[in-house]
């Protein structure tokens, strides 16, 4: 007679087999999921860490002197310096740039940039070494800034600061001389 018993020892490796690749398969989907947000994460952090970094740091360094001028060799009536970037510094957008300027007995005031030689004490002219005036500020450049202010007296107090549109700020004092001549280095 026929055995009604049937042999399902092949089937169940076989659906074994079955689930394990199945699990193997939802598992290297997971993962890949899983890496591609990591990498992407990793990514936003390491663009905000150069970002802060970028904003954090100065750019703008003083070259040499600050120079007050003087039309009539009483008071000071005009401010020069230069400036440059730090090594590695991105270019410099200087007709985004401001400068604070105060004295003790005065209030801040805020100068802008201006393509023409200033005439007022709301703006301030950048001229390179050609004398034409300069809107950027790249590597291995440096300008020179003047500006008008009201008078300053001597032995005065100067407080700059100046503002880039990117990057931290550069303040600095400095102090009129106690005799003051045409041009005076600012100490």
């Amino acid at each position: 007679m026929n055995s009604s018993k049937r042999n399902d020892e092949g089937f169940t490796g076989l659906e074994a087999a079955i689930v394990l690749i199945a699990f193997v398969v939802v598992a290297a989907v997971f993962s890949y999921v899983v890496l591609g947000a990591g990498f992407f994460t990793t990514q936003k952090a390491q663009e905000t860490v150069y970002s802060g970094v970028a904003q954090a740091t100065s750019n703008i360094q003083m070259i040499g002197q600050v120079y007050g001028l003087s039309s009539d060799s009483s008071n000071i009536n005009q401010i020069q310096f230069s400036i440059g970037l730090a090594p590695g510094s991105p270019t410099l957008d200087l007709s985004l740039m401001k400068i604070v300027f105060s004295t003790p007995s005065t209030t801040p005031k805020i100068l802008s940039y201006s393509a023409t030689a200033a005439s007022t004490t709301e703006f301030f002219p950048t001229l390179p070494p050609a004398i034409t005036a300069q809107s950027t500020l790249s590597a291995q450049q440096q300008v020179q800034i003047n500006f008008l202010v009201a008078p300053v007296q001597k032995n005065t107090v100067m407080t700059m600061e100046i503002r880039p549109s990117v990057g931290a700020s550069l303040p600095f004092s400095k102090t009129a001389p106690p005799a003051i001549t045409g041009t005076n280095v600012l100490f």
